[in-house]
């Protein structure tokens, strides 16, 4: 395996060469042409783009980075954000704990440090929400510090060039010291991202483009085995199933009704339609009778979500209420929110499936939600 020798020098070189050459142009990047001209990356940038990038594409991130970007250009500008406004400009990039994290992270930064993010990857482990991960890029990236940076894409091409044998996650502490082997003390942070771009772009989970690696030469799995059945990871068990029922409540002028979660647990403090428990037990109550307050209920299917631990099925039942019925005040802790609006609120994707399922139009589509909602009943 590679060691601290000349062997991952060279490697890291061949790398650092080709990332310059074809990197991936990002919004939070600076380019090596950039850095030339003597450009730093900003801290914040790099911070917020690895807090999003988290079990999330490159591509789903671009739109929400330039968005909270927008809104909050700095860090003590998001410390002193709403943080329901934040949850808000979040929702449908999942995983939610990552939007309270980086709220009470920014407003550690901002009361803590006057603003300034630490340098160091102590320092940045002591903030909320940063982890091993997330304070070795940002570290790297934008303090030039020569820190170990493993996330997905590094794991596989890691594991490639040395032909692990164990499986994930039990090869994280092996793979993570070869990395530190191969970080160069000059330029780290660019020999993180172009890591991250060769597991991207060439050294991808199928069908990998060996021939165009640059590290082919000195790759063991390509030489001795089969690349595509590295990582080796450990059989993954089945997820369990857990039932429920959501229940979207639409008044004659198209508002539907919504409450806020409890602010604690899975997708804390975002909004849903009222529902039930979502249980295992397969005698769980999925149908009307657990609806939250009288009305006229009418089935509209179910829809399916996979989370990470387990996979959720939802019953979606929908009903109309009249603008004057005494009923449209539940006595919940919720709100009638007007349809043209509803696209904006901090729903997480389970939510807008749930919705969309009763109102096929919801979110953009044109026709009006009680028009559809009386042909669906129909």
């Amino acid at each position: 395996m590679m060691t601290m020798t000349s062997t991952a020098a060279d490697a890291a070189a061949l790398l650092i060469a080709w990332y310059d050459r074809h990197h991936r142009d990002l919004p939070w990047r600076i380019s090596p042409a950039m850095a030339a001209r003597g450009v730093r990356p900003d801290p914040y940038h790099i911070w917020l783009s690895e807090v999003m990038l988290q079990q999330t594409t490159v591509q789903a991130v671009k739109a929400y980075f330039e968005k909270f970007r927008g809104l909050w250009p700095t860090v003590g500008a998001l410390a002193t954000a709403d943080t329901e406004e934040v949850m808000k400009a979040w929702a449908g990039l999942g995983y939610y704990a990552r939007a309270r994290n980086l709220k009470k992270c920014a407003e550690a930064v901002a009361r803590d440090h006057q603003g300034v993010f630490p340098d160091t990857e102590d320092g940045l482990k002591a903030l909320p929400g940063i982890g091993d991960y997330t304070a070795a890029a940002v570290a790297a990236i934008a303090f030039n510090r020569q820190s170990a940076v493993l996330d997905g894409n590094v794991e596989r091409v890691i594991s490639r060039l040395n032909a692990i044998e164990t499986p994930l996650p039990g090869a994280k502490p092996q793979m993570r010291a070869l990395v530190a082997a191969m970080t160069p003390k000059d330029r780290p942070g660019d020999f993180a991202q172009g890591m991250m771009d060769l597991g991207a772009t060439i050294c991808t989970p199928k069908r990998p483009a060996c021939s165009l690696c640059p590290l082919n030469g000195q790759c063991l799995a390509l030489n001795t085995a089969d690349p595509e059945t590295f990582p080796r990871k450990a059989a993954k068990k089945d997820k369990p199933l857990r039932l429920g029922a959501a229940f979207v409540a639409v008044d004659t002028d198209g508002a539907v009704y919504l409450r806020k979660r409890a602010e604690t647990g899975l997708l804390g403090g975002m909004t849903e339609v009222p529902g039930t428990v979502w249980t295992s037990r397969i005698d769980g109550d999925t149908s009307i009778e657990a609806s939250p307050f009288a009305a006229d209920w009418q089935p509209c299917g179910a829809i399916t979500h996979v989370f990470t631990h387990f996979e959720l099925r939802l019953s979606v039942y929908s009903a109309i209420i009249a603008r004057a019925s005494p009923i449209r005040n539940t006595g919940e802790n919720g709100w009638w929110e007007p349809a043209e609006t509803l696209a904006g609120q901090a729903l997480p994707t389970v939510m807008k499936k749930a919705i969309a399922q009763a109102i096929p139009q919801a979110f953009g589509l044109p026709e009006a939600p009680k028009k559809q909602m009386r042909k669906t009943r129909a």
